[in-house]
């Protein structure tokens, strides 16, 4: 592969350290991105580079657009492509970075350590013949929607730009080819321990293992049973994160193993999207036909996957192998108990509730049973249930949810708080404003078609503030119409 230019100047503020490249070689290879011929910056995330300690308007200076799409590297950057595995609809396929190059770990003001990565650069060796490109719509859905969950709270991946690279890659037809600069508490995931798991690589495996957790969990240093610690606290980690998304809706489409990342963060925003009306059942990937990533599947897999983790762990977890899979086991039996914690506090605070009763699962599996059968908009009813409205759709009111809404003034009454502070507290856990996924593809149509970011920019606005009531954010309310059909996503490689 070609080496591109020199190094820009240092004065974007990038610190950086490669503690990664400090393991076993085996885990990642070496590589440069591939020159492009006409880069430009599309969008830059000016609040994530102050955040990040960078000097945003260095970032925004053409002369330096050339680092978003590789063409230049910062200095002190050490690019790599990782290796990594994962069960893809549950089989086992060597994968590792084909269209992404990780430039190194950036420190940022408050001590963090972040991984920053080019999206789209080129191929890699792992591209397993692809092209190692992306295409402008994908890059700027990730970067819309990262950042709609970074403003609900949700740990995610963020982007800091999206640049097009001036080339066409070419999908089902022609497309403009971009570069996603994307920030992560790392990339390590559990792809990334089935690689090593399954080569017998006990070094690497071990290496790997003292590294994330030293990265992600410090405190676990100390532990009578480090490994085991680790195992568990991802557990507890994964089982806190996809509660949430099932809190806002949220169906992430491609629950791969190489798509958990062992930080706990939201990674990888290819096939998802955002529910409107609810349904358990929803599907929106377009590959995804047996609905194995489905929106009430997701606690289900997540523990799927954890369960591989826990394979990759075992010959670290107890010399005994008998002895091994009781630890394991018994991390991941205990997935199911603290999802549900995590989900029915999530579900008390969406309705206001402050206490816990043994009748509160009932209620609110009542409630949902309702908006199912009468395909209600998730976010709009919980958010107008939130604003003190007793119809919370424009169907009329029939009697099933007249009783549920008498059951739940009731248990309202039975706590000590006053409806003010039962509204405000709904408030907070209920968005106004997600990504509809119309207003996402109206926007990524215009920027794709007639290179204009406009709404692209007006979408961001909106979801930047997703818990607050602004005529600003006004025409983002609404699902689609039912003119609209069922809604497909793709994963853009």
């Amino acid at each position: 592969m070609s080496k591109p230019a020199t190094h820009t100047a240092p004065t974007a503020g990038w610190r950086w350290d490669h503690s990664y490249s400090r393991l076993p070689d085996r885990l990642y290879a070496r590589v440069h991105p591939t020159p492009v011929r006409s880069p430009s910056l599309a969008i830059l995330n000016r609040d994530l580079a102050d955040l990040l300690g960078l000097n945003a308007s260095v970032l925004e200076h053409p002369e330096n657009t050339d680092w978003f799409v590789g063409n230049v590297l910062p200095a002190g950057s050490d690019p790599m492509a990782q290796a990594y595995a994962g069960h893809q609809y549950g089989h086992l396929t060597n994968l590792g970075d084909g269209r992404a190059i990780l430039l190194g770990k950036h420190l940022t003001p408050h001590g963090n350590r972040v991984d920053i990565q080019l999206k789209g650069p080129g191929r890699t060796p792992f591209s397993r013949g692809g092209d190692g490109r992306a295409a402008l719509g994908p890059m700027l859905r990730e970067y819309i929607v990262s950042e709609a969950m970074h403003a609900l709270g949700i740990p995610t991946t963020r982007s800091l730009a999206v640049a097009a690279t001036g080339e066409l890659v070419f999908r089902e037809e022609p497309l403009p080819g971009a570069v996603l600069t994307r920030v992560a508490a790392s990339h390590i995931r559990v792809g990334t321990f089935e690689w090593a798991a399954a080569r017998d690589d006990r070094e690497s495996l071990e290496a790997l293992a003292n590294h994330t957790r030293h990265r992600h969990y410090p405190s676990l240093a100390d532990a009578e049973n480090p490994h085991l610690a680790f195992l568990n606290v991802a557990v507890e980690r994964q089982s806190e994160l996809v509660s949430r998304w099932l809190l806002v809706g949220f169906v992430h489409g491609v629950m791969n193993t190489d798509n958990m990342a062992l930080s706990g963060e939201t990674i990888d925003y290819g096939p998802c999207a955002f529910m409107d009306a609810y349904d358990p059942g929803t599907v929106f990937s377009s590959i995804d036909h047996q609905g194995r990533y489905a929106y009430a599947k997701q606690p289900r897999i997540a523990q799927w996957n954890l369960a591989r983790f826990a394979e990759t762990l075992l010959p670290l977890l107890h010399p005994e192998e008998s002895k091994a899979l009781d630890l394991a086991n018994a991390a991941i039996d205990s997935f199911d108990d603290r999802f549900k914690q995590h989900w029915l506090a999530g579900m008390r605070a969406k309705l206001g509730l402050f206490n816990q009763e043994t009748e509160d699962h009932t209620l609110i599996e009542q409630l949902l049973d309702w908006m199912r059968k009468q395909k209600a908009d998730f976010t709009n009813t919980f958010r107008q249930l939130s604003m003190g409205s007793s119809i919370p759709t424009e169907t009329p009111v029939d009697p099933e949810f007249s009783v549920w809404h008498q059951r739940w003034q009731h248990r309202l009454s039975r706590q000590p708080q006053s409806l003010d502070q039962v509204l405000a507290q709904m408030r907070r856990h209920n968005p106004v404003v997600i990504p509809r996924n119309h207003q996402v593809e109206e926007a990524l149509a215009t920027a794709t078609k007639h290179r204009d970011l406009a709404l692209v920019h007006r979408l961001l606005k909106a979801l930047s503030n997703p818990f607050d009531e602004s005529p600003d954010n006004a025409e983002y309310r609404s699902p689609a119409p039912p003119s609209g059909g069922v809604y497909r996503t793709f994963c853009g490689t």
